[in-house]
């Protein structure tokens, strides 16, 4: 099995629930280019005057726009003007490139069938959906959670919830899979079991640190994860 194994029971899993961005889509490196050249302008305000820094940990907050769009100054540690930045930054979120993770295309023909799948995304709706309908992977999902499904997105359990009721499992016997601490403790605030892939922006100590049971390189992986 690859990977750092914490708990990780595969036996007790019958549902697989996925984020999005950085899990199943790869925007990551071309969504943080982006917007640590909208941050030049602001490069000798923030912290260690890194943008590329600053522009991955607004990414992290990406996985929810209303933190986002709330947080964003606290993050940088610099003026209410970048507020206008982010908001464009949130539009642009939406154009960015619409690539699936290598390899997950291929992993999730291995698991349909044996396992039921869902997502469970703090995006928007229609963004999720065009995105799952353009990589031609939406028939693999049986249920499919965004930003406007629950009243409260990731890190409530709520998504996690709705999700497993769509699919008729249990969320004990479901494990969310994401790139982010925010996948992680929404999938255990919903008592479901947790991986944390590397292919995206979450780094593997917080990962860990957030009580992911499973740490693995990349989504593709699942598929053998589950095979052990």
């Amino acid at each position: 099995m690859e990977g750092t194994v914490s708990a990780f029971d595969p036996s007790s899993v019958q549902g697989v629930l996925f984020d999005v961005d950085g899990t199943l889509r790869d925007t990551d490196d071309d969504l943080v280019a982006r917007i640590a050249r909208r941050l030049g302008p602001f490069s000798k305000l923030l912290p260690g005057r890194d943008a590329a820094r600053a522009a991955r940990r607004i990414v992290m907050r990406l996985e929810s726009p209303a933190n986002l769009l709330l947080g964003v100054p606290n993050v940088l540690g610099i003026a209410r003007g970048v507020n206008a930045t982010a908001e464009r930054l949130v539009r642009a979120r939406a154009d960015a490139r619409h690539v699936v993770v290598p390899g997950v295309a291929a992993m999730l023909q291995t698991l349909r069938g044996r396992y039921a799948l869902g997502v469970v995304s703090a995006g928007l709706d229609r963004d999720t959906r065009q995105f799952l309908t353009g990589a031609g992977i939406a028939a693999d999902f049986g249920a499919v959670a965004t930003l406007s499904t629950c009243a409260r997105t990731k890190p409530r359990a709520d998504p996690v919830l709705w999700a497993a009721r769509e699919l008729g499992i249990p969320s004990e016997r479901c494990v969310m899979v994401g790139d982010t601490t925010v996948d992680i403790r929404a999938g255990r605030a919903a008592g479901a079991q947790t991986i944390g892939v590397l292919c995206g922006f979450g780094e593997e100590a917080e990962l860990r640190a957030a009580g992911a049971d499973l740490i693995i390189t990349s989504t593709a992986a699942l598929g053998d994860v589950l095979s052990c």
